[in-house]
């Protein structure tokens, strides 16, 4: 059954979707009235559908029933990923989203090839949330994650004031062999709380980098015993998350 992200209008029993909503549900899929589809509010409320109306501009639903499980993880888990080049940030945000992240942060770090086109921010940011939008529907998400515009390192550390737990995976630890920090950090983690988890671009985090983020109270760990790409490691850290808090229990 087709997933579609609106908010409940008029009272609790109707639903209305417009714009490229609607035009998946008219012209694409072709439903007509009687069809069912599920609605999830902004809320992260879930309801299945039949379509009851469908005008020139949006189509009206009327709810048969509201759903209460859920498919989100029990934590928070927000991706700050070191600006990467090409496309692999898409990457990160469409598996990200399958995988279960909250929201995705961008930073400029300093081996950051790409470097961010301030006149082309909206077109970007909007195309970013589209992807998580899109990712999330196939995904029987009940949020849409929050896809940031790009920010500098030092705004991060501003974000992640209010983080309950905060990581840097980073490549010389795994060299290290440093295996504990991660599952350590997850088995203290309660459901409800946050987790901010940042990564490098393709060069890695300097040195510097990674002194500063320890000095703001984030923890260095490593991701196992081999060297993952910078679109990898944050698929790689929230199948951990899924498998700690929704598999291993």
């Amino acid at each position: 059954m087709q997933r579609y992200f609106s908010d409940v209008k008029n009272d609790k029993d109707q639903v209305i979707i417009s714009g490229e909503d609607y035009h998946h549900i008219v012209r694409v899929m072709r439903m007509t009235i009687g069809d069912q589809l599920i609605c999830v509010k902004s809320s992260g409320k879930t309801a299945t559908c039949t379509i009851a109306e469908i005008t020139d501009e949006k189509v009206i639903c009327d709810v048969v029933e509201w759903k209460d499980s859920t498919s989100e993880l029990p934590i928070r888990v927000t991706i700050a990923s070191g600006l990467p080049k090409g496309d692999k940030l898409e990457l990160i945000i469409q598996k990200g989203t399958e995988l279960g992240a909250h929201s995705f942060i961008p930073f400029t770090a300093a081996r950051s090839i790409v470097k961010w086109d301030q006149k082309k921010a909206d077109k970007k940011v909007e195309r970013w949330q589209k992807i998580a939008k899109e990712a999330a529907e196939q995904s029987h998400r009940s949020i849409i994650p929050d896809v940031h515009i790009p920010v500098s390192l030092q705004s991060l550390l501003e974000v992640s004031k209010n983080i309950d737990c905060k990581l840097v995976a980073y490549e010389e630890e795994s060299r290290k062999g440093e295996v504990s920090i991660l599952a350590r950090s997850l088995q203290a983690l309660e459901e409800n709380q946050s987790l901010l988890v940042v990564f490098g671009p393709e060069g890695g985090l300097t040195e510097n980098e990674v002194n500063l983020l320890q000095e703001h109270g984030f923890q260095i760990c490593g991701l196992g015993p081999r060297i993952l790409r910078t679109e990898t490691a944050p698929l790689y850290l929230l199948s951990a998350v899924s498998y700690h808090f929704e598999l291993s229990r």
